[in-house]
């Protein structure tokens, strides 16, 4: 997919992963479609990149809808938008189970699903799932934001299988721990010792390469974790112990807490 000249959607483009998106998708002449919740983060990206904002929130089902009516020229779409979810299952509301699930997952696809008929009847698009590892394997503290990467990550491939032929591609992009940016960086949270990280640069030229050479999946992570998220998938048993052992509930923990107030 050739991405200079061509309108791209880009969602949670507040966030930090989104923003370093946003630069890597206007440095390869992307013109921009930049949504998110906060007018007031978006207007003075939009007006260094050159990009329109259409402020929507995407727990609102209208939004996404009128989203979608806003981007009728879009041909990328890229579903970075996510929502905290970390925090034993028990300790959230109703309303923040549903908001988690509705933004997380339920939002990439009905966006998918409304924006892909114009590319099919174009015959050129791309679809891009912004993901995470925490869709490969699960971990303490964190099931409710499994189930919605592990679900965006069954949805995308499957989605990649029915659109073949079509001339629009679907990819997943799936980070590991992003150092600079992103949910652990917004809390504070510290890894365990020995823990590699990734930039958001490295997570947004994946992005890149994916779009332009239609990737299936794109694990973004030191060779280290992406051998262990597939074994971990394979083996969750072993995933366990070695998590156990490793500290990861307590860094679940700090994480949630530092979370609490954004979820």
């Amino acid at each position: 997919m050739r991405i200079a000249g061509t309108t791209v959607l880009l969602t949670g483009a507040t966030g930090g992963i989104g923003q370093t998106l946003a630069r890597a998708f206007a440095a390869k002449g992307a013109k921009l479609l930049l949504t998110g919740r906060r007018e007031e983060v978006l207007r003075p990206l939009a007006e260094r990149l050159g990009g329109r904002v259409i402020v929507a929130d995407l727990a609102e089902r209208s939004d996404v809808e009128r989203l979608v009516e806003e981007s009728a020229d879009a041909r990328i779409v890229i579903a970075n938008a996510a929502l905290p979810a970390s925090g034993p299952v028990l300790d959230y509301r109703t309303e923040e189970l549903d908001r988690a699930l509705d933004v997380n997952l339920r939002a990439p696809i009905l966006l998918s699903r409304l924006m892909a008929p114009r590319m099919v009847e174009a015959g050129s698009g791309h679809l891009v799932m912004i993901g995470s590892l925490s869709g490969r394997t699960a971990s303490p503290g964190a099931a409710l934001y499994n189930a919605a990467k592990f679900g965006l990550r069954g949805f995308a491939l499957g989605l990649r299988q029915d659109l073949h032929g079509t001339g629009v591609g679907v990819s997943l992009v799936q980070p590991g721990f992003v150092g600079d940016a992103g949910m652990f960086a917004d809390a504070g949270t510290s890894l365990p010792a020995g823990v590699r990280t990734v930039s958001s640069r490295r997570v947004a030229a994946a992005t890149i390469r994916a779009v332009e050479r239609n990737r299936a999946e794109v694990n973004v992570a030191p060779l280290e974790l992406r051998l262990g998220s597939a074994i971990g998938g394979l083996f969750p048993s072993i995933a366990e112990r070695a998590q156990r052992g490793a500290g990861a509930g307590a860094t679940s923990r700090q994480l949630a807490d530092g979370q609490r107030d954004k979820r």
